[in-house]
Parts: structure tokens; C-alpha cells; sequence
């Protein structure tokens, strides 16, 4: 039951009731001798024991949809700039007459105060992070390497193996009426391991940009993949303005992926995107393959889980919405906060 519902039918009840205590109130104070007389007397047509009730709870009926009303755009207010405030953005109360209402919005001021000191802290770390970081890049480079060997032994040379042992099979049976669909198979196999060794390969990259803004690494990244993997890939970058570490965070995220879009999707087209909208740096990465569960993935998937504490560690958000043989969009949003905040002022 909405609000709208619960104070009309407060408002019909207190009606009736109250009808019922003024009804009482005549009958006291001038008495009728039978109860017949009351429905013999009309009351807007109908009799009165009938219709004074009714108009009563006709008016409570309508006082309390204008009240609900009332409500219901005052908690839609709020709900709306709860959700403002759960990105970063800055909001104003637009009603000052209410006294428990402008108490609400001043806690929600202090709360978003709050949450805009943690970003700033958070996107401070990162940056000091990513210096650390550029500084072991030699360690964090031989320890991708061990890893990407282990994942090509896991996945790649078996499916290589695989596809060795069809290749067996056609050349001891040239007869064999299904070489046709072994070929296929075969062909099928080292296409996804093509696609495997390049997404695997995406992890030795350098991490840090190099003093790259994220529109030139993610243009460079993007027209490599272009000319390397059978995918239709299409961007709009723009050259948005922000610090060293969410950039950092932001083209580690743009790695992990498309390296899962190449792994998993056996999408044809991949798009992604980059902008601004209202203090907001919006990235979206959307493919048209064949999707996944995203609840029954996020427990198990290193990546997925990977993505989102990067996306908060700079005080963002990460959604991901796939359906199944449709395709999967990820959206990342990161409030830009104002320099005389991260300055104190």
C-alpha cells in the first residue's frame, strides 16, 4: 500500500468516525422518537442516516488524496535526491517550510559532506597509489607473466591439443565422410584460441598509462584490437579531465573488459564509450554476444569482483547488465568532484 492509499483511507475512516460522533452529538441534543424518522429525512436525496456519513467520508476521501499527494511528492523528492546523493552530486532543499523535512535534508547534507570527504580521500590514495605503483611495474610485470603462463597451459594449449588430435583423425580416415565437420571443429577450436592468447595477452600490458591521458591509452588500446581480433569495434572517447589515479583505474577496467568480451562473448560488435554529464564521467562497454547471468557470476568471478573495487576505490559505481544471447553492458560512473573541495574550502 503507497502512501497515496494509506491516507485516503485514514482520511475516509477519521471522516466517518468523526461523522459518526457529530451524529451522535444531534441525536443528544435533539432527540427523535424512532430511528425511522432519520431515514424518512433526506440528506442530498438519500436519507440522512445514509448520506450525512457518506459526504463525510466523501470529504475525508478527498482531503486525504490531497495529503497523500503531498507526501508522496515530498518522499519522491527525497528519494530523488538520495539517489543524486549516492553518485556525488550536489543537491538543495527546495522546501524550507516543513520543519521535519528541512531537518531531514540538513542530516542528508551532513551525510553527503560525509560521503564527498570519503571520495576525495579515496581518489587521493589512489593517486598516491599509482605512483607506488609505476614504481614496481618490473615485479607486477614478472608476476602477469607467470600468471599468462599458467593460463595458456590451463586453457590455450588444450584446446591446441585438441584441435591437433582432430587433425590426427582426419589424416589416419581421409575417407571418413565427417571430415567436413571435424575441419569446422577444428577451425572453431584455434579461432577461440586466437582469441583466448590476445585476451590473455591484454594482461602483460603495461598498467600505468605512461603519461597517456585515458582517451589516447584507450584509442591505442582499442585500434589494436581493431586490426588484430575479427570484431567490429567502434568508440566515442571524449578527452575528459581528471586525476592520474581514476584514469589508472578507469583503463584497467577497460582491460578487463574486453578481455572477457573476447573470451566469453563471441560477440561481433563491441562498442565503447567516454564522457562527462553533469559532474559525472560516465564509461560504457556494450557488446551484442551471448551474455550471462550476472548473479550467479558475480560470486565466483575474479574479474567481475575485480572491476568493482576498482570502481570504488575512486568512489564510482559499476553496473553490469547482460541478457542471455542479447549481449552485456557495462556502465561505470565516477562523480568529478570540485578543486576547492579537495582543497578543504
Amino acid at each position: 500500500m503507497n502512501i497515496m492509499q494509506r491516507q485516503v483511507l485514514l482520511g475516509m475512516l477519521y471522516s466517518f468516525c468523526l461523522s459518526l460522533l457529530f451524529l451522535g452529538i444531534f441525536l443528544y441534543v435533539y432527540p427523535v422518537k424512532t430511528l425511522r424518522e432519520l431515514w424518512e429525512k433526506e440528506f442530498f436525496d438519500v436519507p440522512f442516516i445514509v448520506g450525512f456519513p457518506a459526504v463525510g467520508i466523501l470529504i475525508g476521501a478527498v482531503t486525504g488524496a490531497f495529503v497523500g499527494y503531498g507526501w508522496h511528492k515530498q518522499l519522491s523528492e527525497i528519494s530523488g535526491k538520495i539517489a543524486d546523493m549516492s553518485i556525488g552530486k550536489p543537491f538543495v532543499s527546495n522546501d524550507k517550510n516543513i520543519e521535519e523535512i528541512s531537518n531531514v535534508y540538513e542530516k542528508m547534507n551532513k551525510l553527503q559532506q560525509h560521503v564527498t570527504e570519503q571520495i576525495t580521500v579515496s581518489q587521493k590514495l589512489s593517486n598516491e597509489r599509482t605512483e607506488e605503483q609505476e614504481k614496481r611495474i618490473q615485479e607486477i610485470v614478472s608476476q602477469e607473466r607467470n600468471r599468462l603462463a599458467r593460463e595458456l597451459h590451463d586453457s590455450v594449449s588444450q584446446q591446441l591439443f585438441a584441435a591437433s588430435m582432430l587433425m590426427s583423425a582426419i589424416n589416419e580416415n581421409p575417407s571418413n565422410g565427417q571430415n567436413t565437420r571435424q575441419l569446422q571443429l577444428v577451425e572453431e577450436m584455434i579461432h577461440q584460441s586466437q582469441l583466448e592468447m590476445r585476451a590473455l595477452l591484454l594482461h602483460l600490458r603495461p598498467v600505468p598509462l605512461k603519461g597517456k591521458s585515458l582517451k589516447e591509452g584507450m584509442e591505442e588500446l582499442l585500434m589494436e584490437l581493431l586490426q588484430k581480433v575479427p570484431m567490429k569495434i567502434t568508440w566515442k572517447v571524449e578527452d575528459v579531465q581528471m586525476d592520474k589515479g581514476v584514469e589508472d583505474q578507469l583503463f584497467r577496467i577497460v582491460q578487463e573488459a574486453l578481455s572477457n568480451t573476447l573470451r566469453h562473448s563471441k560477440a561481433e560488435t563491441v562498442e565503447v564509450r567516454l564522457f562527462e554529464r553533469e559532474d559525472t564521467i560516465i564509461m560504457i562497454i556494450s557488446d551484442d554476444g551471448v551474455g550471462f547471468n550476472v548473479q550467479a557470476s558475480k560470486a565466483g568471478s575474479y574479474g567481475l569482483q575485480n572491476m568493482h573495487e576498482r570502481a570504488l576505490e575512486v568512489g564510482g559505481t559499476l553496473k553490469i547488465a547482460s541478457v542471455l544471447n542479447k549481449g552485456t553492458r557495462l556502465e561505470v560512473k565516477v562523480p568529478v568532484l570540485a578543486k576547492d573541495d579537495e582543497n578543504g574550502n
